[in-house]
């Protein structure tokens, strides 16, 4: 066996045994391949009562390239492994044989292919980059094996697997710490005992010298999605983003820290509103989404609270007359916590909603306007107001509002790149139509131009 440095958290990944599922998340280079599939893998592999164990990939080539053969890879690693790259006369598949036992290597890019591996129960299995996997093949595979181990590579955090497996694992609590706030907070979906995540860096891989880290930190341009997905280790698209240059460190805000401004006198609402958008599809993801905003002296627009509801989510969709109430009942609660917006906004291509909220008002005599949004400022020149109040700091977002953070990193330009693709797009459109009627008084300030300072 070869051997190469493992840093403190790397002997604390290979020597955990108390766990059914392992995730493994993190930076370019940061050696979750090289210790995931060459040393833990392997060593559940050899403490496995099961002879029959999996290697996927995206075909048999990327696995013999990026985890077989490639230096310190598992071959190299694990002398005494001999691999059979054309199968052999007791298995037609590319396998691996290892200490009595078999490890199958194979592509789930052919789904035609995958599916021969169904139908058993395996010791191990080991999926690389799971986020590009089919995700019909890793529900398969998931419910055939003693140990699963996936490495994966920051991706659009709306994508399944996501949901439905990474964010139900949880960190080593020694190790917590280091995962970012914003996967952190992903990592919320109810967990499944014995289902661990961990989140490794350049700093995790000691065969990397000071020199190389750096070499790599310079390698993308920062304030890019490239520079976030790959020398970050933050989940989102890489390419195709609207709203390229909305960086959480940098255009969030802790809801504390406003309240303690307003306390002091140092911050100052001069506008409340608040937009709905509005979906009835019961067999999609779509989303009613309610957001309500706040303009301050300093020509910012503050996203200050969200809701979001699905009827795919609900054991009875909801019906417009639903939707008037909890719009309202979402206004009460923004009104009493921050302040009272008398217009709101509302889609406009939804008539039955905007006609459910006017007759709650005469029925009721509640506060609010309910006004049809604003439809003919273009789509685009929308995206252009907001990138330009991104780009000088006038439009932050409350960390709190998970929804319309996780929007604003996946909104993305269809495949002609002349327009934003119909998706990931409902909290987007809520908080277009609350600032619409009110795009004067945000950003630059005055015929001179001059914008305000952003946060600091």
């Amino acid at each position: 066996m070869s051997s190469f440095p493992l840093s403190q958290k790397y002997i604390d990944f290979i020597n955990t045994t108390d766990v059914r599922a392992e995730f493994l998340e993190g930076t370019t280079a940061s050696g979750k391949t090289t210790v995931g599939a060459g040393v833990k893998f392997m060593r559940m592999v050899s403490a496995s009562p099961k002879r029959l164990h999996l290697i996927a990939a995206l075909d048999t080539g990327t696995a013999e390239k990026n985890i077989l053969q490639q230096d310190n890879g598992l071959l190299d690693i694990h002398r005494g492994a001999r691999y059979f790259g054309n199968g052999d006369a007791s298995y037609k598949l590319p396998h691996i044989k290892f200490e009595g036992k078999v490890i199958l290597v194979f592509g789930y890019g052919d789904k035609a292919k995958w599916k021969k591996v169904l139908g058993g129960q395996y010791g191990c299995i080991y999926i690389d980059e799971i986020n590009t996997a089919d995700i019909d093949f890793v529900r398969e595979l998931s419910t055939r094996n003693d140990y699963l181990l996936a490495t994966l590579n920051p991706d659009d955090p709306d994508l399944p697997v996501y949901r439905e497996f990474v964010n139900r694992s949880r960190p080593f609590a020694k190790y917590a710490a280091d995962v970012p706030g914003e996967i952190s907070a992903a990592l919320t979906e109810p967990p499944v005992p014995g289902w661990r995540y961990w989140f490794f860096t350049f700093r995790d891989n000691l065969a990397l010298t000071p020199e190389d880290i750096e070499r790599k930190m310079r390698s993308a341009p920062p304030g890019t999605k490239l520079y976030k997905n790959k020398i970050l280790g933050l989940r989102g698209r890489a390419t195709g983003l609207v709203f390229q240059g909305f960086d959480r460190a940098r255009h969030t805000f802790r809801e504390a820290d406003v309240q303690l401004g307003i306390e002091r006198g140092e911050l100052r609402f001069v506008r409340f509103t608040a937009g709905l958008d509005t979906s009835y599809s019961a067999k999609s993801p779509d989303t009613f989404a309610m957001l309500f905003q706040g303009i301050d002296d300093r020509r910012r627009l503050l996203t200050l609270e969200e809701r979001v509801i699905q009827n795919a989510d609900l054991a009875t969709p909801a019906a417009p007359s639903d939707i008037a109430a909890a719009f309202v009942q979402f206004l009460e609660m923004c009104r009493h916590k921050w302040g009272f917006a008398r217009d709101v906004y509302i889609d406009s291509a939804d008539q039955a909603t905007v006609t459910e909220l006017q007759k709650y008002k005469r029925r009721t005599g509640c506060l609010y306007n309910f006004v049809g949004s604003y439809k003919k400022l273009a789509i685009l020149d929308r995206i252009h107001l907001q990138s330009g109040w991104i780009a000088t700091g006038h439009y932050l977002v409350n960390e709190t509002c998970r929804a319309h953070l996780r929007e604003l990193a996946v909104y993305s330009w269809d495949d002609t790149g002349t327009a934003p693709e119909d998706g990931h797009d409902h909290t987007i459109n809520a908080n277009q139509y609350a600032w619409m009627p009110y795009k004067n008084l945000i950003g630059a300030a005055g015929a001179g131009g001059i914008a305000a300072p952003p946060p600091s």
